[in-house]
């Protein structure tokens, strides 16, 4: 988008030209009158010449594009006049990832370039966990009196050398389902009896009985019908639900990445993994409104899941803080129950700063889920009620944990180590 404006800078030179020539006549000196004609040339510049024409061409790189949490990524931005006129006074802002923070040089630059002429600069940013995607380079370009001001947008070229994301992976160490603690990859028991590969008991024959189920080395021995039962297994879905309500998008500091960006990192490592696994996957984000997609599986399928968890909109981080910041968001806990079905592992992602993440759990675990929390801790001891809060969280993790929910206290500056515990009957 391209805004051209008047900055009224004339308003200056139409006072100088106004003093010159009052002073020329009053003095009667012809040299002082004479200078005033160069005001009046500044000022009617803009009304012959017409706004400079902006047709640049962005390119960008960085030193690396997968980079670990922490580490530097120096990126070099290379602006490129493609017009047929100089632009005198060029001022460019490269879009930097919201969530990234500057720590040497500086994403502004300044430069006057003659037409095919090009300006580079660099700046360094370090890495934090997530897909970080830069936005377009603002350039404002002025002409040569000042008084003409044109603000456009530069993307990617067809042909211009560009990296619009950092991806900074989760170290995820451990990963294990509660079902794959059970050896029985894939696949979890169900309560009835029926066919399947695991013995689960022998019974008196009932008429209708398969007669392949039938015992008959018993029934030779003794006489007596029998049928064997052995345990249906089914396929598990995992569903991902990241708690991304304004009230979790906290973070340590106003340079740091959010409680959310980070938990949305971690479920996309997850996905990631269940992906290799072809697991059926789904996803629910807890929020203003409940986005929801039902498990699957397929390359088209995990795309989607992954996009969803990227393009799900932030708001600025809330200072943490010691006030009730509890959300009842209970009917899109009980929206997700009433979506799922079958044997469901539900994988819960949330900071704990408030009560909405364990109560979510705790529902989950009753309605029978088997339930894991990850949390990333971005509390604070710096002041009192931050301290508070950094008690209450650890308390409802304990909570949980009591509770026989696997729970990560997960430091973001750390790996993301895959908790384990008992879990109805998981040995």
């Amino acid at each position: 988008m391209t805004s051209v404006e008047r900055t009224h800078r004339w308003r200056v030179a139409f006072a100088f030209v106004l003093f010159t020539s009052t002073a020329g006549l009053y003095l009667e000196a012809p040299i002082v009158f004479l200078t005033s004609i160069l005001g009046v040339a500044y000022a009617g510049y803009p009304l012959f010449v017409g706004p400079p024409t902006v047709d640049l061409e962005l390119s960008r790189t960085v030193t690396d594009e997968t980079p670990d949490h922490g580490d530097p990524v120096t990126v070099t931005v290379t602006i490129t006049n493609t017009g047929p006129r100089t632009l005198a006074d060029l001022r460019i802002i490269d879009g930097v990832p919201s969530l990234l923070t500057v720590t040497d040089g500086t994403p502004r630059h300044t430069a006057t370039l003659r037409p095919g002429a090009s300006t580079t600069f660099q700046y360094t940013v370090a890495a934090k966990h997530g897909s970080h995607r830069f936005t377009p380079t603002t350039v404002i370009a002025h002409d040569i009196s000042g008084n003409t001001r044109v603000e456009t947008e530069v993307a990617a070229g067809e042909q211009s050398t560009i990296r619009e994301e950092l991806e900074c992976m989760v170290d995820l160490r451990a990963f294990q389902l509660h079902r794959q603690a059970r050896q029985y990859a894939g696949q979890t028991p169900a309560e009835a009896g029926e066919s399947g590969l695991e013995f689960q008991q022998i019974r008196a024959y009932q008429r209708g009985d398969s007669m392949h189920r039938i015992n008959w080395k018993r029934y030779a021995r003794t006489g007596e019908l029998t049928t064997m039962e052995f345990r249906e297994e089914h396929r598990t879905a995992v569903v991902l639900c990241v708690d991304a309500r304004q009230s979790a998008i906290r973070a340590a500091a106003s340079t740091e990445p959010h409680a959310v960006a980070y938990c949305v990192a971690a479920a996309q490592q997850v996905c990631s993994t269940l992906e290799q696994q072809s697991e059926q996957v789904g996803a629910a984000i807890f929020g203003s409104e409940f986005n929801w997609r039902a498990p699957s599986t397929g390359r088209e399928h995990y795309a989607h899941i992954d996009q969803l968890l990227v393009d799900h909109e932030y708001d600025q981080p809330v200072p943490i803080d010691g006030d009730d910041i509890t959300v009842s968001s209970t009917e899109q806990v009980q929206e997700l129950i009433a979506q799922t079905q079958g044997n469901t592992e539900v994988i819960v992602f949330s900071p704990l700063v408030d009560g909405f993440g364990e109560t979510a759990a705790q529902q989950l675990d009753a309605h029978g889920y088997s339930v894991t929390v990850i949390s990333p801790d971005v509390t604070t001891d710096e002041t009192v009620s931050e301290e508070f809060v950094r008690v209450e969280r650890a308390n409802r993790v304990q909570m949980l944990r009591n509770r026989d929910m696997p729970v990560a206290d997960w430091s973001p500056e750390k790996p993301l180590v895959w908790p384990v515990g008992h879990h109805r009957g998981v040995r």
